[in-house]
Order: C-alpha cells, then sequence, then structure tokens
C-alpha cells in the first residue's frame, strides 16, 4: 500500500517507506503513568505522512531507514494523517 492511499480509522501496511525526519522523543503522563513519545515523518513515492511512535517504539527507527509498517492503525488528527504500529502492528527496518 502507498501512503496516498491509506484511510484514516483503519489499518494500512505500508511496504516500504523512508524516515525522513525524527523529531525529539518526548515525556507525558496519562491517568498516572509515565511514557514516550516520538514523531517522524514518513514518505515514499505518493506522499508522506506522521508516523507516531509510543515508548519502546520510540528507538526502533532512525531518520534515513528505510521501513516496512504492518497492521499499523491510521487516525487523522489536525487534517494530517498520522500512521502508528500500535497494540497489533509491527516495525520492520528493510
Amino acid at each position: 500500500m502507498k501512503i496516498r492511499d491509506v484511510e484514516p480509522n483503519a489499518t494500512a501496511t505500508l511496504d516500504y517507506v523512508t524516515v525522513v525526519k525524527k523529531e525529539a522523543v518526548r515525556e507525558f503522563e496519562k491517568f498516572g503513568k509515565k511514557g514516550l513519545v516520538c514523531n517522524c515523518t514518513i514518505k515514499d513515492a505518493s506522499g508522506e505522512m506522521q508516523l507516531t511512535l509510543w515508548n519502546e517504539d520510540v528507538n526502533a527507527v532512525e531518520e534515513g531507514e528505510k521501513i516496512k509498517i504492518t497492521d499499523g492503525w491510521v487516525k487523522e488528527w489536525n487534517g494530517q494523517k498520522q500512521i502508528t504500529p500500535g497494540r497489533n502492528g509491527k516495525i520492520e527496518k528493510l
């Protein structure tokens, strides 16, 4: 699947994308639990979108790496599509 083809509120598998930007890892607290979050920009030939990484996934990728996202969850935030591995998805380095 290409980035242009993903739809919000659905799962998606992106077979070959490049991490073009990785922002700083941030700490957060929700419901009394602390965690980590990091936003990345990914791209393929069809476009770009945001990849959001949570907790143990924040160290899964670095800028410039080629990755595959399997069964990621897509949502829309402020008019922009975002994908995250979520509970059931996974990220693989290529």
